[in-house]
């Protein structure tokens, strides 16, 4: 009885997890770029009573089906995924979203590190550099003249700016991506932020359009690609799998109950 309670209490603790994942999608539904988490689950180890395939010396025959009791659930992973997410249009000229593959390569202080992101809503800094709305600037840097008048970003990432009293624009920087061989892989640091890892791989990084990366389309951003209607569904089956489990637990202590009164 005491092992079904164990065994109980860590499907308690997984489904925790589980509504942890789907609240924190939830609470993301608006969030920019936002890729929703899956939690996935593994059974633990197991308690043989009885291994199949072992050698019956009672009926001189090989066992065909083993006694192999569970030990309960444990989280494997929360997984990410990375389904692109809609473009709603803004009409500001330094909103940018990624169609396709890619990542906006972000320059974190104070040590220089470089931090990745979807998230294209950027702005200008005080001295015109494009920056995200912590202020990290973008990578590889572009500054924005005081004189200008409209910004051009075409869909292969080269940025354009219009100068007051010249005819034809002028090209000030060329925006560029990065992609990695496993997305799910990288960590997420919270502001929209991802930090390459081991299990990620190398980032490559190449311009806009070209094989492997995706275009930008300016005025627009990415939303998050949560579904409210999977996600409500979701919790209420973690909250049906929740109270599965506590109930396994009620009735193990009765039958534990019952057999204390039996002694």
């Amino acid at each position: 009885m005491n092992n079904a309670m164990n065994i109980a209490a860590t499907g308690m603790m997984a489904q925790q997890t589980n509504v942890e994942v789907i609240a924190n999608n939830i609470a993301n539904l608006n969030t920019t770029a936002f890729r929703r988490q899956r939690a996935e689950f593994q059974d633990l180890l197991y308690q043989t009573d009885r291994r199949e395939g072992a050698f019956s010396s009672q009926s001189n025959t090989i066992v065909p089906v083993g006694v192999q009791i569970g030990t309960g659930v444990m989280t494997a992973a929360v997984y990410q995924i990375t389904t692109q997410g809609n473009l709603a249009q803004t009409g500001n000229p330094l909103d940018i979203a990624i169609q396709g593959l890619g990542f906006f390569q972000i320059l974190q202080p104070p040590n220089g590190t470089i931090a990745y992101t979807r998230d294209g809503s950027f702005q200008l800094s005080p001295t015109g550099e494009i920056v995200t709305a912590d202020g990290y600037i973008v990578q590889p840097g572009i500054t924005v003249p005081q004189n200008t008048i409209a910004v051009t970003i075409n869909i292969n990432g080269q940025v354009q700016a219009q100068i007051a009293g010249q005819t034809n624009p002028q090209t000030i920087g060329q925006l560029q991506l990065a992609t990695f061989p496993n997305q799910a892989g990288l960590a997420l640091l919270g502001q929209n932020l991802y930090q390459q890892t081991a299990a990620s791989g190398q980032p490559t990084i190449g311009n806009p359009g070209t094989t492997d990366f995706g275009t930008l389309q300016q005025g627009f951003l990415e939303t998050s690609n949560v579904d409210i209607v999977t996600e409500i569904t979701n919790m209420i089956t973690a909250q049906r799998a929740y109270e599965m489990n506590s109930k396994v637990i009620s009735t193990s202590d009765q039958m534990l109950s019952t057999l204390n009164q039996i002694q």
